[in-house]
């Protein structure tokens, strides 16, 4: 969208942005939040597919089972983060995927994963180590098994980062529209990741977590992206009359 002129499109540019996301957890229904500075985290996808020689599973030793060294992968990868990078500037690596053979008496000739990787970059190298290290390993570790691995990690999400003053200004607004007790600001960043990133990389805004759930419990409320997330869909005025506040305001001299 920005490459096609988004921002562009009002025939003039786009002097400031703001975005909204509700939450099936976590937070109260009706609380909006959001921090200054770094809110989400950088996401990048870890491809990686394993290539052995299939057989049968009672003769492993006439096949090239690619199984094993792809748990180990799974396996490696988490005491990597955990060895390789500070815990001050954190890195979340999650295997989502994985797939590998149609029989259970069967060796297949390859086996597939996937994994998200999350970095915050407080400081510039962290990411780039990871998508340097965690292809690496991957590589060494098919390798010490004699197999191929074909791998790679596709950058995908920037940080999202809230301008300081967009975040005061939101803040602000949203005590005025609704009172001090419906606006929290979060102490730390999350490790989710967000495409409006990319809009806040070139246009100074702020992005707000909405709480959206109908459960008592918050906390341990299914989350987002639970098959068993569900949200009151009560709390969308509120979002939807915030947005237009805003804009209001800015665009008001």
């Amino acid at each position: 969208m920005i490459e096609e002129g988004v921002l562009e499109a009002a025939g003039r540019p786009v002097e400031r942005a703001y975005g909204l996301h509700v939450m099936a957890g976590e937070y109260p229904r009706g609380l909006f939040v959001a921090r200054p500075g770094t809110l989400m985290a950088a996401s990048d996808g870890l491809l990686v597919r394993v290539i052995g020689a299939g057989g049968h599973g009672s003769s492993p030793h006439r096949a090239l089972d690619p199984v094993p060294a792809a748990c180990e992968m799974v396996n490696a990868l988490q005491t990597m983060v955990t060895r390789g990078f500070s815990i001050f500037d954190p890195v979340v690596v999650t295997v989502g995927m994985f797939h590998a053979g149609t029989r259970r008496n069967v060796i297949p000739d390859e086996a597939v994963f996937e994994a998200t990787v999350r970095s915050f970059s407080f400081s510039p190298q962290a990411r780039e180590k990871i998508q340097i290290e965690s292809v690496r390993l991957c590589e060494r570790i098919g390798a010490a098994y004699g197999l191929e691995v074909q791998a790679r990690c596709q950058p995908e999400y920037p940080l999202t980062v809230n301008n300081a003053q967009e975040f005061d200004f939101v803040a602000a607004t949203t005590k005025e529209v609704f009172g001090e007790e419906r606006f929290q600001q979060l102490a730390d960043p999350i490790a989710g990741s967000e495409d409006f990133s990319r809009v806040l990389d070139r246009v100074p805004g702020a992005y707000v977590f909405l709480g959206a759930t109908r459960s008592a419990d918050p906390q341990t409320a299914p989350g987002n992206h639970s098959p068993l997330a569900t949200f009151d869909d009560s709390v969308l005025s509120d979002g939807a009359a915030l947005l237009a506040e805003l804009a209001l305001r800015r665009l008001t001299p």
